[in-house]
């Protein structure tokens, strides 16, 4: 099989292009290099059957070309992270909708199969135990450039809804909840290398808030099997679909297992919000995925918990 993978030099896609070429399958990667590396393709890129496009696919001309190459698309490039997502509003939903907006009508003359990850941030403000597939959503007013992210991802769900109802294309949806792992970085704001790096230095923790916040944390090998389970299955076309952990934990408890398994004599200190980020800015308070969809379908579950997680992530951190 052939993938094109965008957005693939970032930390999922870095792992997802090694898994697939792993299995025997080529992997082409574009990715302008705005937030990934090329040191996440590392372990690949001297495989006969990867290539790399640096490029943008928001202008890149030869994107058809590469997606009526390919199998399958495998959509990951995206805007990233809260820092950058509150921070640079206009570019996140510039990338974030006309990206996928490319993609698609780069894969509609073959009727090339796309995968598009979205995010767990299309739940909302939503007080549901556990956020299911076909829920209502309860995003936040646009003057809070926290949602502009959540909306983004939406309109490129109901994009490729879209292109699957009307042009019978072959789309699938993933709702990714907090993925991390090996090689993930800190730096717009991804929780647990933040705390990792920080314990290892025995610098401070901050938690932003009261950190009585829960989410769900995932290891990157977990939702890499994930995508390809559903990449697989036929009748993945037209869904939706979660993929997170299933081990609920508090941010303020987060920092305190980071400390004991690392033992880090780091303090933890809470920083408000608007210090954080913005003014008025909003957070979800519990993000926990009802992952029951995925299972029936595909069989899959988390088989990495989150000590493991956190020890890939410090070895990861502990080899740059």
């Amino acid at each position: 099989m052939k993938y094109l993978i965008t957005g693939g030099a970032g930390f999922i896609g870095g792992h997802l292009a090694e898994s697939l070429i792993k299995d025997g399958h080529s992997v082409t990667v574009i990715d302008n290099l705005s937030t990934g590396s090329e040191k996440n393709l590392s372990a690949v890129a001297d495989s006969p059957n990867f290539d790399f496009v640096k490029g943008d696919i928001l202008n890149l001309p030869e994107l058809e070309y590469l997606i009526s190459k390919s199998d399958m698309v495998f959509h990951l490039a995206a805007a990233v992270g809260v820092e950058l997502v509150v921070h640079n509003p206009v570019f996140t939903i510039e990338t974030n909708v006309h990206g996928t907006e490319r993609v698609l009508s780069g894969a509609k003359r073959k009727k090339t199969k796309v995968l598009i990850a979205s995010t767990s941030e299309v739940y909302g403000k939503s007080q549901k135990e556990l956020f299911s597939e076909d829920d209502d959503l309860l995003i936040g007013p646009p003057k809070h450039s926290r949602w502009s992210y959540a909306s983004s991802k939406l309109l490129d769900e109901f994009l490729g809804i879209a292109y699957y109802r009307s042009m019978n294309m072959p789309v699938i949806i993933v709702r990714l909840f907090n993925t991390v792992g090996p090689r993930q970085t800190g730096q717009y704001g991804m929780v647990l290398p933040r705390f990792v790096s920080n314990a290892l230095t025995d610098k401070n923790i901050e938690v932003y808030g009261d950190g009585a916040q829960t989410r769900c944390f995932c290891h990157v090998a977990d939702t890499v099997r994930a995508l390809k389970y559903l990449s697989a299955n036929a009748k993945a076309f037209g869904e939706v679909f979660n993929i997170g952990g299933k081990d609920e934990i508090s941010i303020n408890a987060l920092a305190e297992k980071v400390k004991d398994i690392l033992r880090s004599s780091s303090k933890i200190v809470h920083i408000p919000y608007e210090e954080a980020y913005e003014k008025g800015f909003e957070d979800m308070r519990r993000r926990v995925p009802d992952t029951g969809k995925i299972n029936a379908l595909t069989g899959w579950r988390t088989e990495l918990n989150l000590d493991k997680t956190i020890a890939d992530v410090a070895e990861s951190l502990g080899k740059q």
